[in-house]
């Protein structure tokens, strides 16, 4: 490992980028839900999937992921974290598993919507994030692959799944971003569970002291 400058990675979708407001809103603004139906990505899911408007979840996510994702906003402490990296040195990769057009919906392409939230959050000409060390692969094998030829000493992802598929390269270590709340157990003893950007960057920074 090197201390000084390590590698780290790092997931896009529901781990930098936060869409609870957004799906809420556009939801509200199709008029799918109720204003008092929670303001949380997965609770809109699970209620259009209830009441048998899957088609309408998956025109959300085009919408979301697409031309709306500029609205996103970032989870809390995420730039924070995107700062002291840059400030201390880590070489920070974003590996993201990205198809390249919606589902439905207009044939947007993703991977600039997702370039343009970046724009937008000045991550790349305020905080100095360099704009060659952002990865879409259009398959989760392909992100797994990319890690690997990184060698990301730490990779951070919301997704167990991803984190315990059987090709993920086992020097990598793995740190769960479940920001859900307490109580969210590791998936195994060797995965991290943090619930903040806060918890991370803590966690990271005591690691390369």
């Amino acid at each position: 490992m090197n201390a000084s400058h390590p590698f780290i990675g790092i997931d896009l979708d529901n781990t930098l980028v936060s869409y609870d407001t957004l799906f809420h809103r556009l939801a509200l603004e199709q008029g799918l839900i109720d204003p008092d139906l929670p303001v949380n990505k997965t609770e809109v899911r699970d209620f259009l999937r209830k009441v048998g408007k899957e088609p309408a979840w998956t025109a959300l996510q085009g919408l979301a992921y697409g031309t709306r994702m500029r609205e996103a906003e970032a989870f809390a402490g995420a730039l924070d974290f995107l700062r002291e990296g840059t400030r201390r040195g880590w070489r920070m990769h974003i590996v993201s598993h990205k198809t390249r057009h919606p589902i439905v919906g207009d044939p947007i392409d993703l991977h600039e919507a997702a370039r343009g939230w970046l724009d937008a959050k000045s991550i790349h000409d305020g905080i100095g994030f360099l704009r060659e060390n952002v990865w879409f692969e259009l398959t989760k094998a392909a992100k797994i692959q990319r890690i690997r030829e990184l060698g990301c000493e730490f990779f951070i992802d919301d997704l167990p799944e991803l984190l315990l598929d059987p090709q993920f390269p086992t020097p990598t270590r793995r740190i769960l971003f479940a920001p859900q709340g307490p109580g969210v157990k590791p998936p195994t003893a060797d995965i991290v569970v943090a619930q903040s950007w806060a918890e991370i960057t803590s966690l990271l920074t005591h690691e390369f002291a």
